[in-house]
């Protein structure tokens, strides 16, 4: 059984519960599905501005849909959390992908 599968009905019987959409919208991404992720993923987003996870999940997919525009911004909010949280890695790999941009 695929994860999204786990989650999707959960997502679905409690839709604001921002972990389990998160859950499901990383599933998707890892399961190839990134756009259907994408919604996912945005409005975990938006719902703290302060959780990396979803901003980097959500740059990557939308550069995944030739979406650079949208991408960058959201990507650059991230590598801001990623400092100001001391993640290094992801910081590190943040910065890799703006610099191609």
């Amino acid at each position: 059984m695929k994860k999204s599968e786990i989650f999707l009905p959960k997502v679905i019987t409690k839709p604001d519960n921002m972990l389990f959409r998160f859950s499901l919208g990383q599933a998707l991404y890892d399961e190839g599905t990134t756009q259907a992720a994408i919604p996912h993923l945005q409005r975990c987003a938006e719902s703290r501005n302060d959780w990396m996870l979803p901003r980097i999940l959500l740059g990557k997919a939308l550069l995944q849909h030739d979406q650079a525009d949208a991408a960058k911004p959201i990507l650059e909010d991230a590598l801001e959390l990623a400092i100001s949280q001391h993640h290094d890695e992801p910081a590190a790999e943040l910065r890799n992908i703006l610099e191609d941009l």
